[in-house]
């Protein structure tokens, strides 16, 4: 009971119904293995575990024996079968469990909220009232700094004919984005649709098919420049991170899609086009969307694979 104690202090969720498998599990396997399987309910547990068993028991924790060999073969075999698709291109086979695996942060700025701190500008009201709680004695001075809140996210992502490869594993992106960070996800073809509301269903099938419901121009053509006018006469906020999913296959006005660019680039933070096409062998900018488009993007990177993704996840946190 001490050692679940201290492992609940370690972080981990040790609820009475684990504690009570755990103690009947240690009739049958020693301690460290019988906490292992019923305590822990994450691999980001078993590091904290082995550390507050060798606190709190000493020693180090007993290596697995047996069938060591072959269970490393078993998961290093998994493992490379991951990594192979974690790079493979999304549009060729289904990717919607190692995109439901992702695990976006999402990008941050300071506040204009002044919150309390061991260091930076003296509180000088929460310092006062410290000294009138102590009879007006002299005490330690009290701090505050401005504090960090998330920044907004907007998604755009192309649902035309020609990303009709990608839109699914795309919307299913945008779904775990918009469960872990304030987001706005709209999609982009001969009309600007708003899909932000659709993706909050917890359930993701059932949230696409509510998306795919609100879409009227799925498979259609592409006016990127239309639609874009359209988002930054609706888009009233500043300082957001805005990611454009798609191909720059534009069959509208070039000019019209820089102008809106620009547009768009003076109230954003940062501008990213996810282009599915970027990160395959010989690849040129040679689109009529992505030359106009491309002297008013900060960076564009691909959008092709679960690994692209998640750099894309990393260009967005630090943005």
């Amino acid at each position: 009971m001490g050692f679940t104690r201290v492992l609940r202090g370690a972080g981990l969720q040790c609820g009475p119904d684990r504690v009570q498998a755990y103690l009947r599990a240690t009739a049958h396997v020693d301690l460290y293995w019988a906490g292992r399987l019923t305590l822990c309910a994450d691999p980001d547990d078993l590091p904290r575990y082995d550390a507050a068993y060798r606190a709190y028991f000493g020693g180090s924790p007993p290596r697995p024996r047996g069938t060591i060999e072959l269970d490393a073969v078993t998961v290093g075999v998994a493992a490379s079968e991951v990594e192979v698709l974690r790079h493979k291109d999304i549009s060729e086979f289904n990717a919607a469990p190692l995109i439901a695996r992702l695990k976006p942060l999402p990008p941050r700025r300071r506040s204009r909220r002044l919150r309390k701190a061991r260091r930076g500008p003296i509180d000088l009201a929460r310092t006062v009232r410290a000294m009138i709680e102590i009879g007006g004695e002299i005490a330690l001075p009290r701090h505050r700094r401005r504090g960090v809140k998330a920044r907004r996210l907007v998604l755009l992502i192309d649902v035309s004919g020609s990303m009709a490869a990608y839109s699914d594993a795309l919307l299913r992106f945008a779904h775990v984005v918009a469960h872990a960070m304030p987001v706005e996800v709209r999609t982009i073809g001969t009309r600007l649709t708003r899909v932000t509301r659709q993706l909050r269903e917890r359930d993701p099938e059932r949230a696409l098919k509510a998306a795919g419901r609100t879409i009227q121009d799925y498979e259609g053509g592409t006016r990127l420049g239309e639609a874009l006018r359209r988002f930054n006469q609706q888009w009233r906020q500043r300082g957001a991170v805005v990611v454009l999913f798609s191909d720059g296959w534009e069959r509208g006005d070039p000019t019209l899609l820089a102008n809106e660019m620009a547009r768009m680039r003076r109230v954003s933070h940062k501008v990213i086009w996810a282009n599915p096409h970027a990160g395959k062998p010989g690849y040129r900018p040679v689109q009529t969307g992505v030359v106009a488009a491309l002297p008013h993007v900060d960076t564009m990177i691909a959008g092709h694979s679960v690994h692209a993704l998640e750099e894309l996840l990393k260009e967005v946190r630090h943005a």
